[in-house]
């Protein structure tokens, strides 16, 4: 993660960045068997953020089935502290838009998004909500939620399959945790930062060995 130059009155900045001092005193805290994280703030809340998100409940079609399977035993989201879903926008940090958007329900969409709180993000799962799927040619189905909102991550498939909206959510994690809470995406970032975390993530298909019973963490580490 970044860290910006930080501008400190009584401090040059110089001695500010020597941590020699500051690695001394770790170390033999460690050796008195006491433990201690060394980290920035941004770090600790996006941690928290990525390791709760919460849903807005918004299934129009069969993708909500897979949506239903992810929270299920077999696969149990809750490990990830992706189980809580809210009817409020207003408690929601995401949308996961499983299933089709006709133009009647477009509008309901967009004012759902508005009354989320920031910052807030958007999944887009299966083929319907990307680009429309079967029925783009229709004259009453939306050729996919970007249209609308800004999209996050793009889960393709008719339906995907579990696993994929487990991939999906923990490409979401990922992008949360490199967000800059005190003047990032949704605060004071500048335009090639903004553009750069705008980037939407596209889940093009599952790694062969992605195993969703492995926490993130552990995945992270062996890398």
């Amino acid at each position: 993660m970044e860290v910006r130059k930080p501008h400190i009155k009584s401090i040059p900045y110089e001695e500010f960045k020597d941590n020699e001092g500051l690695e001394k005193i770790v170390e033999e805290l460690h050796e008195g068997g006491v433990n201690v994280v060394v980290g920035s703030l941004d770090q600790v809340i996006n941690w928290g953020r990525s390791n709760s998100l919460w849903s807005l409940t918004f299934a129009t079609s069969c993708c909500g089935i897979e949506f239903m399977a992810v929270g299920c035993a077999r696969y149990d989201f809750a490990r990830f502290g992706f189980e809580v879903t809210r009817n409020s926008p207003r408690q929601a940090d995401l949308i996961m838009c499983a299933g089709t958007i006709t133009y009647k329900m477009a509008p309901a969409f967009k004012r759902l998004y508005d009354e989320m709180a920031d910052p807030k993000y958007v999944v887009a799962v299966g083929g319907c909500a990307i680009s429309g799927g079967p029925f783009k040619s229709s004259y009453h189905v939306v050729r996919g939620i970007g249209e609308i909102v800004p999209v996050d991550v793009y889960i393709p498939g008719c339906p995907p399959r579990p696993e994929a909206i487990l991939y999906g959510m923990m490409q979401l994690q990922r992008k949360v945790k490199v967000e800059k809470f005190f003047g990032g995406a949704n605060h004071k970032m500048n335009a090639e930062e903004k553009s750069a975390a705008m980037k939407p993530i596209v889940v093009t298909e599952v790694p062969e060995d992605f195993d969703p019973k492995q926490p993130l963490e552990e995945k992270e580490g062996e890398a």
